[in-house]
């Protein structure tokens, strides 16, 4: 009798304990959120035309993001910040999330990377500072959000994210 109550809760456990668990895909190195790809477009592209380009995509605003680009040279390399704003209830709180952009373009191809992670909570009775994003996502990863909207802010940087990656991509592959 004891195994097969045993042999149910175990069933019920699996069963019940993936659906705890929400999969934010969101990268890390070491132990910072860090996005980064390199993509490989059209061999005969050339190094000047990627970075002119990518300088007009990053001048351009994007829907739920601004870009401020900070610097740019003729080596093929652009940083900027960007920043979104993630909406995360329906009372009208919201993150703005901060983040450092690299584009460095090279023949036939460049690198996008995101560095830097900052979210400022927009809500009465929170500070509102800018602060690292890890020790949040840390806490959430391991069962301990700070708040209920975590979820939504995680999730939310993940697709802007991916959008932003993405929206460039279009850009360069013109």
């Amino acid at each position: 009798m004891f195994r097969i109550l045993l042999s149910i809760s175990f069933m019920f456990f699996f069963l019940i304990a993936p659906a705890q668990v929400s999969k934010i895909d969101i990268p890390m190195k070491n132990g910072k959120v860090y996005y980064e790809k390199t993509y490989e477009l059209t061999p005969g592209l050339q190094q000047h035309e990627l970075y002119k380009r990518a300088l007009k995509w990053f001048k351009q605003g994007e829907k739920n993001t601004g870009k401020i680009k900070t610097s740019s040279d003729k080596t093929g390399e652009i940083i900027g910040t960007g920043i979104f704003k993630i909406v995360t209830s329906n009372t009208g709180n919201y993150y703005l999330v901060r983040f450092i952009i690299d584009i460095k373009t090279h023949n036939g191809g460049y690198t996008f990377s995101a560095s830097g992670f900052y979210e400022k909570p927009i809500e009465s009775g929170i500070s509102n500072e800018y602060s690292k994003i890890e020790y949040r996502w840390w806490d959430y990863r391991q069962g301990k959000p700070w708040s209920a909207e975590d979820e939504a802010l995680f999730k939310g940087i993940a697709a802007d994210e991916n959008a932003l990656m993405g929206s460039l991509e279009d850009k360069m592959k013109i």
